[in-house]
């Protein structure tokens, strides 16, 4: 069931990208490492790509939202990833793990269209 409608979905969106921007200094370990430039960077990414999709919060309505949801699984699933991929795992592991989980559910349940795609579907 997806109940997570495009606006609240939106908001998530900057939260998590801001959010992303921050977690290293709110769990500690701000080292330059590649454990906290994957925060940063995909907390850059999630900024950029939902200025630029077509929905309610979006500021320029260049991405189709059903391409900011693929980029959303990529984004979650290489967070949740990453401690294995780049070799940080012994040092830090949950923050990553947990919100890029967190991410990837987020996508699951939100719905797949804005309300304004939603009407064009239906031929209104």
């Amino acid at each position: 069931m997806r109940f997570i409608s495009t606006w609240v979905h939106g908001v998530l969106d900057y939260v998590v990208g801001i959010f992303l921007l921050f977690a290293p200094r709110v769990f500690g370990f701000q080292n330059g490492g590649s454990e906290d430039r994957i925060f940063v960077f995909l907390g850059v990414a999630t900024l950029i790509y939902s200025l630029l999709t077509r929905y309610e919060l979006g500021l320029f309505k260049i991405l189709r939202f059903r391409t900011h949801l693929t980029l959303d699984i990529i984004n979650g699933a290489l967070l949740a990833m990453s401690p294995w991929v780049f070799g940080f795992v012994e040092r830090v592991w949950a923050p990553h793990l947990i919100i890029g989980l967190f991410e990837l559910g987020v996508v699951l349940l939100t719905q797949p269209h804005t309300a304004e795609t939603g009407l064009q579907r239906i031929g209104r």
